[in-house]
């Protein structure tokens, strides 16, 4: 039998060009595919940084500190000055029994902590053993403050990672070492890693020195003065429903508007974890909406291409119908190819994407200790790929329905 060369080349050619429109198409697929699985992994990465922002805080807490007034009251002008002090402490307890924990703190930015011949920047904070309900210290060595320590005024101190890496370079157990803050010897007795950014009031994060509320009183010469004011709800307590009570009851004590929040600031810790909540949700549904309208972008390529493909092949298709073809059989193969394409495509977007996550979590990785998850769950995954199928099977319909509508003299009349 004689070929005709003219003819195989043009075969060629159809078949060649449908391979680069395969590809293309199958490209699209793949990008939509890797958009949404590397969005949602790394949306989840990224909330499990920003939630270690506010790690071990007390989701139920709230914060209530002294700043100048902004409201006149009682003859006082506005923009006046006032501290809170320790009576506010037992205030607060009695006029709020919603609360649980209520614990005063104190603070000195600025000061240079040292060991040998080395230094740190540091913030030093007072504490109470009971803080640790509102801001639970991850202790990698040694204990937190304890009664004892608060009782016998003792020189002790909690430091934080970042101070930890920084005085002692070559790691190891430094409780019982002493350092040398604003010339006061504070025996080293735990070191904290918790990695809280955001809930950091002593200082930038990881640099906070702790010591006992009641020898910083003494050291730092604040008689009864505290800075601030930490409590916690009882279980069941909704925070917003007190904090109007608990402003009031330090503000009266002071001279001051109740009705100023500006003046006497109460922060809710519930709000702000509400916030985090909302936040994600709409980043949760952007991953979606974005990752979704990338795949149907991918999947209308899909169809557009089986179209091509169908139409080239009107001649092939007619003559299956004559020889005793079915319409479901049709159906099927151009079903199939159209699910293939979408599937072998969207399984490589999977692959890349979570190389690319695995990628991430290396970089987030320090002293082997991993910081974020960058990683889709498997059941995830497998969700992503059933939902390629199902957009292969759509967007193979409409071809589908094309070649059973083919019939075989209009495909040699065509011919």
């Amino acid at each position: 039998m004689r070929i005709d060369i003219d003819s195989y080349r043009e075969v060629l050619d159809t078949l060649t060009r449908n391979k680069s429109r395969s590809i293309l198409t199958g490209f699209g697929v793949f990008w939509g595919v890797f958009m949404l699985v590397t969005l949602m992994g790394g949306g989840a990465g990224l909330k499990e940084l920003l939630e270690q922002n506010f790690s071990g805080f007390s989701t139920n807490a709230a914060m209530v500190w002294a700043q100048p007034t902004s409201k006149a009251y009682k003859g006082f002008r506005k923009g006046r000055m006032w501290t809170m002090d320790y009576n506010d402490v037992a205030r607060i307890r009695r006029s709020v029994p919603e609360l649980d924990v209520v614990t005063p703190l104190l603070f000195s930015n600025g000061s240079i902590a040292c060991f040998g011949d080395r230094k740190a920047t540091v913030g030093v904070s007072g504490a109470m053993p009971d803080y640790r309900y509102v801001n639970e210290p991850k202790m990698y060595y040694g204990r937190y403050l304890d009664e004892a320590d608060i009782r016998e005024h003792r020189k002790v101190c909690v430091i934080q990672k970042k101070t930890y890496k920084e005085l002692f370079p070559n790691g190891g157990d430094p409780c019982g070492q002493r350092i040398r803050i604003d010339n006061i010897y504070y025996q080293i007795v735990g070191v904290d890693y918790n990695v809280s950014q955001s809930m950091s009031f002593g200082g930038d994060a990881g640099t906070n020195v702790v010591l006992p509320l009641t020898f910083m009183q003494q050291a730092y010469n604040r008689g009864n003065a505290v800075d601030m004011i930490a409590v916690i709800g009882r279980k069941g307590v909704v925070m917003s429903s007190i904090t109007d009570r608990i402003r009031e009851t330090v503000a009266r004590a002071h001279t001051v508007d109740p009705t100023d929040e500006q003046g006497a600031m109460v922060f809710n810790t519930e709000v702000l974890f509400q916030l985090l909540d909302n936040l994600f949700r709409g980043v949760n549904f952007l991953i979606w909406l974005v990752g979704l309208g990338t795949l149907l972008a991918g999947s209308i390529g899909v169809s557009n291409i089986m179209m091509v493909t169908v139409r080239e092949r009107t001649t092939e298709i007619g003559i299956r119908r004559a020889i005793g073809a079915t319409p479901r059989v049709i159906l099927g193969q151009i079903i199939s190819e159209s699910v293939v394409l979408t599937l072998v495509a969207g399984m490589s977007g999977i692959l890349f994407s979570v190389f690319i996550l695995q990628m991430l979590e290396l970089a987030n990785t320090e002293d082997g200790i991993l910081a974020a998850h960058f990683q889709v769950g498997f059941w995830t995954a497998i969700f992503c790929a059933f939902l390629v199928s199902a957009m292969g099977i759509i967007a193979g319909l409409a071809p589908a329905a094309r070649a059973m509508s083919i019939k075989p003299v209009d495909a040699m009349r065509d011919e």
